[in-house]
């Protein structure tokens, strides 16, 4: 099946006063349709910087080369209102924190429809029945009636799946999800990362998931990237990764984990250090 993102030799550096500063190389992963991709690693590992390249949202000074295949079209090679429009529209985006990502003085109502408008020209009735099917998509009740709601008004949990209701107004083919759980409680992990692989399942989405916490990524990941130094060290289905590593980081990593000198070594292991016992 061909790729929905594909990323090939993907190197970036960024101009400084002493000179280039190398940040990702040659990095290499295939996003499917119906799949998530884990990305994981330490902090400073490249992740984040991979996922805002993937969208045109690098550092400034930055020094970009290779390939962002989105389809037949090279993100790479598109600039201005032309990247705009894929935005949001074909690759919708979900952050860490939705206290910051979203705007705490916009109405959710506004937030799930301004782009919808822009992108798809739908009139504001239109948009906002859109609003609410996305809302009730996600798992957030209420229909118009919470439309008129501020973020401050809903729980932390509630925040982030109308982030992810949000990414995905206009349907887009792909979504990248920055450390989506990292800011929630444990119980609350489980049903975001539920919802991340049930639209998965019912809407074919191909998901970039960037984490690096490797409970998390043994719950929802499909196929794992290991990421250090700005490159990728390793990269396979999850349970041949995370049950027969082939690099040394990446059994460091495992080795890392609680309760454990030498890492998961079954599907038993994975399952219980994953936040609600998923795999």
């Amino acid at each position: 099946m061909k790729p929905a993102l594909l990323i090939e030799q993907l190197s970036l550096s960024i101009r400084t006063d002493d000179g280039l500063s190398q940040i990702l190389d040659r990095v290499d992963l295939a996003v499917a349709p119906g799949s998530v991709q884990g990305l994981a690693g330490e902090s400073g590992s490249g992740k984040s910087i991979t996922a805002l390249t993937v969208i045109g949202l690098e550092p400034p000074h930055s020094e970009v080369d290779g390939h962002i295949w989105l389809g037949d079209q090279d993100l790479l090679q598109i600039t201005g209102s032309d990247l705009n429009a894929i935005r949001g529209q074909r690759v919708g985006m979900v952050f860490q924190d939705p206290s910051t990502s979203l705007h705490p003085q916009l109405t959710i109502g506004r937030q799930l429809t301004d782009h919808v408008r822009c992108h798809l020209k739908l009139s504001k009735s239109e948009a906002l029945d859109r609003a609410a099917h996305g809302l009730d998509r996600v798992g957030v009740a209420g229909g118009r009636a919470v439309l008129d709601r501020y973020p401050h008004e809903f729980s932390g949990g509630q925040r982030q799946r109308i982030a992810v209701a949000i990414a995905l107004a206009c349907d887009p083919t792909v979504l990248i999800a920055d450390e989506p759980t990292t800011a929630l409680d444990v119980t609350v992990q489980a049903g975001v990362l539920r919802l991340i692989r049930e639209l998965v399942d019912a809407l074919g989405l191909a998901v970039l998931f960037i984490t690096h916490d490797l409970g998390v990524m043994s719950a929802v990941a499909d196929r794992v990237a290991i990421m250090r130094h700005g490159r990728v060290v390793e990269e396979g289905p999850r349970q041949q990764v995370f049950t027969e590593p082939a690099h040394a980081y990446t059994r460091q990593l495992l080795a890392a984990l609680p309760g454990s000198k030498d890492g998961p070594s079954s599907r038993e292991d994975l399952a219980r250090l994953s936040p609600g016992g998923a795999v």
